[in-house]
């Protein structure tokens, strides 16, 4: 049988529970995670026309990585069986991928008993809805793509795609 489990279900009883970490000695641990965002070639010309692309609720990018940091921070509150973290660090970035995506990371670190995948990946997906809300007024079809784990590091074994 493979040492790999669903680790937040009981193994006897099969209910879901939040995975104690007890008696885990902490470490270091950092994630970091990706997405993609499809915002069409009429919004990113409007993007590269000025240093920020601003809409009527304000810089869009900036407000995107604000919301990705505060949405890493609330993570436990989001996703039910997670350990809530005083995450020492958090990093949100957009990048120019091509003429119509831009690239949203969200890296994160904090020195711990449980790792921090959800808060990167929170992160990230909370910086690409919010780049979504900001910028529906030019079009309703912005795509929100490819939301994936990068590479953590701490706990059991590390992970690099």
């Amino acid at each position: 049988m493979s040492e790999k489990n669903f680790s937040h279900l009981d193994k006897k009883t099969g209910n879901p529970n939040m995975v104690d970490v007890g008696e885990k000695q902490p470490s270091q641990r950092t994630a970091r995670a990706s997405c993609r965002v499809v915002l069409g070639e009429e919004i990113m010309r409007e993007l590269t026309a000025s240093a920020d692309l601003v809409t009527k609720k304000g810089p869009v990018f900036q407000t995107a990585i604000i919301a990705g940091t505060m949405g890493a921070k609330q993570t436990s509150n989001l996703i039910p069986l997670c350990h809530p973290i005083g995450l020492d660090d958090c990093k949100v970035s957009i990048d120019v991928y091509n003429e119509s995506e831009v690239i949203v990371q969200c890296s994160v670190s904090v020195f711990g008993k449980t790792g921090v995948e959800m808060e990167a990946m929170t992160g990230v997906s909370v910086a690409a809805l919010t780049i979504y809300d900001m910028c529906k007024g030019f079009s309703h079809d912005i795509r929100v793509k490819e939301i994936r784990l990068e590479e953590k590091t701490g706990g059991k074994r590390d992970f690099k795609r």
